[in-house]
């Protein structure tokens, strides 16, 4: 029994051995040039962040001066920078020297009135730069981060999925339109010949700044902080981990010409803030966010913003969009490929965790781990 068991342990050995020399073997191999957008911002750094864990050493990352690195203050010496605007075409026309694969995250996110023009121009005229530039430059494959704001509703229907067509209507948000025309512009270079493929986030759960930014970190924040008003309505919610995740997954596929949305739960917001305010050990807000609130209350955030100089939590956009109910399907991205979302229940109790050790550090802005 002795002599089998080491007989077997040395096959083992030998074998892992000989498998080991052949990944040595490969990840010596060069390995493709990957463009990525915006990865100083939310998604785009998780991302930069799970493609090095996966081995990827060959990564290109755009920034613009003066944005925070903090998301990837550990990682930031381990990629190739070019300081890059999405309507500066000599400087993306650089930063796609000998590019393979691109992923476009870059985009202008911004529910106040104000920046509505240039929120337009960036996302829309943007886009179409990449998109000209990836079919010049002859690139493999485009992965572009869209928005469920870009997918289109129907008034008397709250189910909504990929087919929807998009309707031009009041309730679109001009960060929705935005992000329409961007996509309208990837569909474009795809009948152009461009292979690329579309994601469509719903709202993004995790990690990141905690304050002063356009994220769910500032949600967790404000139920820290004693936030009274619940909003009514439902959306979808999704970890950013796995947004990342499927986006790695559909390029290394060999789809293209597809959009998905990638929702883990479509969930009543009250439902959400309580979860949140439960881990935080905060008492949730209770009081149900009626029409008269809401018109009132992103008023008194607006002058509020006037006074401080910060951006308002909630806006009118925002208020008018968390009273709405819609439910995101999420079928054709779990059929795409072997494919699982993270419970929404699980990422708030890991994000609100990573919280509270910040609160212990003056909020610095950090990520929540992938799984090894």
């Amino acid at each position: 029994m002795s002599t089998a068991f080491n007989y077997w342990s040395f096959q083992k050995l030998a074998s892992c051995t000989y498998l080991s020399g052949l990944s040595n073997l490969y990840f010596k191999m060069p390995s493709k040039k990957i463009l990525i957008t915006g990865a100083t911002g939310f998604i785009g750094a998780y991302l930069v962040r799970y493609l090095l864990q996966q081995g990827h050493t060959n990564l290109r990352c755009t920034r613009q001066t003066g944005s925070s690195m903090a998301l990837l203050k550990d990682a930031a010496d381990k990629v190739e920078w070019v300081m890059a605007d999405l309507l500066d075409l000599p400087a993306l026309e650089e930063a796609m020297q000998d590019v393979q694969q691109i992923y476009h995250c870059a985009a202008v996110v911004s529910f106040q009135a104000r920046d509505s023009r240039n929120m337009l121009k960036i996302n829309g005229e943007g886009t179409a730069n990449i998109v000209n530039l990836a079919l010049d430059f002859g690139i493999e494959k485009l992965v572009h981060v869209s928005s469920i704001a870009a997918i289109g509703r129907k008034p008397k229907d709250p189910r909504i999925d990929e087919q929807t067509a998009w309707q031009d209507a009041d309730w679109n948000s001009p960060y929705g339109v935005s992000k329409h025309r961007a996509e309208m512009e990837v569909w474009r270079g795809i009948a152009e010949g461009l292979n690329a493929a579309i994601v469509n986030p719903a709202n993004v759960l995790g990690s990141g700044f905690w304050q002063g930014r356009t994220s769910t970190g500032q949600l967790f924040y404000k139920v820290w902080e004693g936030l009274r008003f619940c909003p009514l309505g439902t959306s979808g919610f999704v970890d950013v981990r796995d947004v990342v995740r499927f986006m790695v997954r559909l390029m290394d596929s060999d789809i293209s010409g597809e959009r998905y949305i990638l929702s883990a739960e479509s969930r009543p917001f009250k439902q959400v803030f309580e979860e949140i305010a439960t881990t935080l050990g905060v008492k949730p807000p209770s009081v149900p966010v009626t029409p008269l609130i809401r018109e009132v209350a992103w008023r008194v955030a607006w002058l509020a913003a006037q006074v401080t100089g910060r951006p308002p939590f909630i806006t009118k956009q925002t208020a008018r969009s968390s009273a709405r109910t819609f439910y995101y399907d999420n079928q054709k991205s779990l059929a795409a490929f072997p494919f699982q979302y993270t419970p929404v229940s699980q990422t708030i109790r890991e994000t609100g965790a990573q919280f509270l050790r910040c609160a212990n550090t003056g909020f610095e802005p950090d990520v929540l781990p992938f799984p090894q």
